[in-house]
């Protein structure tokens, strides 16, 4: 049996499915702080936190490897309450850790990120780039890799450490999708911008060194990341070697023409106006996922028309809550 932390999670809820679809068995942990009830339905939830020891010991007995998604993830709050971030991506997935490490577990799969590389210089990003996170949110992630990497040396804790680009989508069965409160992501407030109750899509910067003036993402179908996941587990179960490992397309959008792509879907115009760039927005972020293509033998399938299309049918579902 597998534990999903933060399983009631966008990311973690399709994690739970493909490693349903592969024989695995699930069990979800999450404190439904940002989690949601209808993404872990069909599933046993254990409704605690990760930094609950108690809660913790008798849910990792029954498992033999952890999927770690339970983390705040909004690049500006993260700056604006560091604490916050800290806390909960530092100190309470290090009670976690030990708890894993005391249960006897010695397979480790962690949602990590690309803002672990903060600004690079060159692109796309290899996972040779320097890490040089810019924002608190980036500084805990890679916190948690190197502990990740010293508890492999102490404890021979194999973990699989994912450093994954711009999630995007929906599970093509239209049961689960992206639920975040407040929403961030650009592709669901494009599609939000579609409709006449949306608000208007504010894009950040148009003058950047890029083919339209506007900031270049590696969009990756969250059900590609799910099927990494799972590959990422079954390299570990294979090997007993740690990884690190890149997931992305390998392709970069600009936000014009995720914009466009979504009119072509949608058949709608999505009302957007210019603003001023945000602080710490790199011109480009794309992948070099080849290193998880040869490690685990995967490769994203999907692409931006899916990404758009399975989130358009989610969306016109009404976003459960």
């Amino acid at each position: 049996m597998i534990l999903v932390t933060g399983g009631a999670g966008y990311i973690g809820s399709h994690a739970a499915r493909a490693l349903r679809r592969a024989g695995y068995e699930v069990l979800l942990y999450d404190n439904l702080c940002t989690g949601f009830h209808c993404l872990a339905e069909g599933f046993e939830l254990i409704e605690a936190d990760i930094g609950d020891a108690e809660k913790l010991r008798p849910a990792l007995s029954r498992v033999n490897a952890v999927m770690h998604f339970a983390a705040h993830s909004y690049v500006g709050e993260s700056v604006t309450d560091p604490r916050k971030y800290f806390h909960n991506n530092v100190t309470t997935a290090l009670t976690l850790l030990g708890a894993v490490v005391d249960a006897g577990i010695k397979h480790f799969v962690f949602s990590s990120t690309c803002a672990v590389y903060g600004n690079p210089k060159q692109v796309p990003i290899s996972e040779q780039t320097p890490c040089q996170p810019v924002s608190p949110y980036g500084v805990s992630k890679l916190f948690l890799e190197r502990a990740l990497e010293a508890y492999g040396q102490a404890y021979g804790l194999c973990s699989a450490r994912l450093r994954y680009f711009n999630a995007a989508g929906a599970d093509e069965s239209g049961d689960i999708g992206e639920l975040h409160s407040p929403e961030t992501h650009l592709i669901p407030l494009v599609l939000a911008a579609c409709t006449d109750k949306g608000p208007e899509l504010q894009i950040y910067g148009s003058d950047y060194e890029t083919r339209d003036g506007t900031c270049i993402r590696d969009y990756i179908h969250v059900c590609d990341l799910a099927d990494a996941h799972v590959r990422a587990l079954q390299y570990l179960e294979s090997t007993n070697e740690s990884v690190v490992a890149n997931l992305g397309t390998g392709r970069g959008y600009t936000v014009l023409e995720v914009i466009q792509a979504a009119e072509r879907v949608t058949g709608r115009r999505v009302r957007r106006t210019k603003a001023s760039r945000r602080p710490g927005d790199p011109p480009v972020l794309v992948a070099d996922p080849s290193h998880a293509q040869t490690v685990f033998q995967w490769l994203a399938k999907r692409d931006m028309v899916d990404m758009i299309s399975s989130a358009w049918r989610w969306m016109q579902r009404g976003w459960p809550s």
